[in-house]
């Protein structure tokens, strides 16, 4: 069987099993006939009223999008174009009420259902076949208390649209380093990046969200969670990854002052000065001055460094630094200024980007041997594409104290997290067609990660890693994995909010 054709198979599969409705044509050729199909038909074979908890007959409201519309096609396509979907009806919901039908509509109807907000998903699981997609991208609204340093803001928010708006009050808040990611899906999965040393997970300053849940045999309803009110369901947002419990559709954050970043870049060609600078960047900037966050990207030629000091200055940074940039003779620039433009200025258009990615997520509890480096040097000097990477994100400082409340992030004792990933391919309006170097790619990555697994330990809700044995924990730890299935099991009870790697309800 083909990787595409098996790929295929277990999505249709898992669409069928969460009780999706099967549309007539749809194959496994990836040519849907479905332009005829619509939820008028799926209303009339089904009366919402019989057995109803007391509902009325919900109706979709908001921007609807069904197979046959002329934005269908890139409506449905997500960011990594290995996966292809074809949901039945795509709902992008304007505001709060749009996203209680939905919810309403998909429970009326027995109709399987995925939360999107950035369409960055790694494994293709805010979206489905058969199935309604609740997207909550056009939600964008914006309230900044300055007095307070409270910002409230809509779910559909980018984290570029987050740092930029924030930025220009001499405000900010964790985020990662990529601009097109959804905030809401970054933030409730723990949410790590360049200010995380300083200010600690997104997930950390999150201190309300608003959240449309199940309600009932067949509703949905509009709840708010804070540290006084739902705040076990707050300490579950925080770090429990997305669409587990419902569907978040505004967060509020507690926002920290910052008026200038010094922003370093770093390069080197090839990758002779590898053990040199993978380890005086281990021993250095996990353990420096909390305000230093740094990545290291390493790719098959070259070697990047990227580092950002809150409120300093370009000889700080440097001198911070220095054990790493003086290994070999880097390219070394810095920018100072004003977080947002720098942000901005960082980030690389779509077009730009490959079309497939496949990673695997893991965390470091102790430095790296020079075993553990040797590895990394052999997978990247053998690695399929200039694309493809190892990557690290420095961890300590603030991110190992909680916040007021606690959070289902469990990674705080880490030096660093650590990705492996492979890029290929060119975005196209045709994803899901097999790339000749699918498979490649995906053996290079199951093969490295084999080969780290004595030195790593755990991995993140955010970077899924599909096939791991005892996700769960691995994610979680046993008691927290415990106290979000009591969690999901008070607010998601029939299991509503489910995909291959979802939270299951405590049994009762």
């Amino acid at each position: 069987m083909s990787d595409f054709s098996r790929r295929y198979l277990l999505r249709a599969s898992a669409a069928a099993g969460a009780g999706a409705i099967v549309v007539p044509g749809l194959t496994a050729a990836g040519a849907p006939d479905i332009a005829a199909a619509s939820t008028s038909g799926l209303l009339a074979a089904s009366d919402p009223t019989k057995g109803s908890s007391g509902c009325r007959p919900a109706k979709l409201t908001g921007r609807i999008v069904r197979p046959g519309d002329a934005s269908y096609t890139d409506d449905r396509i997500d960011y990594d174009q290995l996966f292809s979907h074809y949901p039945l009806v795509i709902v992008f919901a304007q505001e709060t009420q749009d996203v209680v039908n939905a919810l309403t509509w998909a429970r009326q109807h027995n109709v399987a259902l995925r939360v999107r907000s950035g369409r960055h998903a790694l494994e293709g699981w805010s979206n489905i076949d058969n199935g309604i997609v609740i997207d909550v991208s056009q939600l964008k609204s914006v309230h900044i208390d300055t007095d307070a340093r409270i910002a409230t803001v809509g779910a559909g928010l980018t984290q570029q649209e987050a740092v930029t708006t924030l930025a220009k009050q001499n405000l900010a808040v964790t985020t990662g380093s990529e601009g097109s990611v959804g905030l809401v899906g970054a933030t409730v999965g723990g949410g790590l990046g360049p200010l995380n040393r300083w200010l600690g997970m997104a997930c950390d300053s999150l201190i309300g969200t608003e959240v449309v849940v199940p309600s009932g045999r067949d509703c949905a309803e509009v709840i708010h969670a804070d540290l006084k009110d739902h705040s076990d369901l707050l300490w579950a947002l925080r770090g429990a990854g997305n669409g587990n419990f419902g569907i978040v559709t505004q967060l509020t954050y507690k926002v920290h002052p910052l008026k200038r970043i010094a922003y370093v870049q770093a390069t080197w060609d090839g990758l002779t000065d590898l053990h040199g600078i993978f380890d005086a960047w281990q021993r250095t900037v996990p353990f420096a001055d909390n305000r230093l966050g740094s990545e290291v990207e390493i790719h098959k030629s070259q070697i990047l460094l990227f580092a950002w000091l809150a409120e300093g200055t370009e000889a700080e940074a440097r001198q911070l630094l220095a054990p790493i940039l003086s290994v070999g003779t880097p390219d070394v620039t810095v920018q100072v200024g004003n977080w947002g433009p720098i942000f901005a200025g960082a980030q690389v258009p779509r077009s730009q980007e490959p079309a497939n990615v496949k990673f695997f997520s893991q965390f470091a509890k102790k430095l790296f041997p020079k075993k553990a480096i040797d590895v990394i040097d052999y997978y990247m000097r053998n690695a399929p594409t200039e694309d493809s990477n190892y990557f690290v994100d420095a961890f300590g400082g603030a991110i190992k104290k909680e916040p007021r409340g606690g959070t289902a992030f469990v990674h705080r004792d880490a030096i660093f997290y650590g990705e492996i990933g492979a890029a290929w391919g060119t975005p196209s309006t045709t994803p899901g067609v097999c790339d000749p170097l699918t498979s490649t790619c995906q053996a290079w990555t199951a093969e490295f990660s084999q080969a780290m697994r004595s030195f790593v330990d755990g991995a993140y809700v955010n970077v899924p890693n599909v096939g791991m044995q005892e996700w769960e924990t691995a994610y979680w730890g046993r008691r927290n994995f415990e106290r979000l299935r009591e969690i999901k099991a008070k607010y998601d009870p029939c299991n509503v909010f489910q995909y291959e790697q979802s939270i299951p309800p405590a049994s009762r």
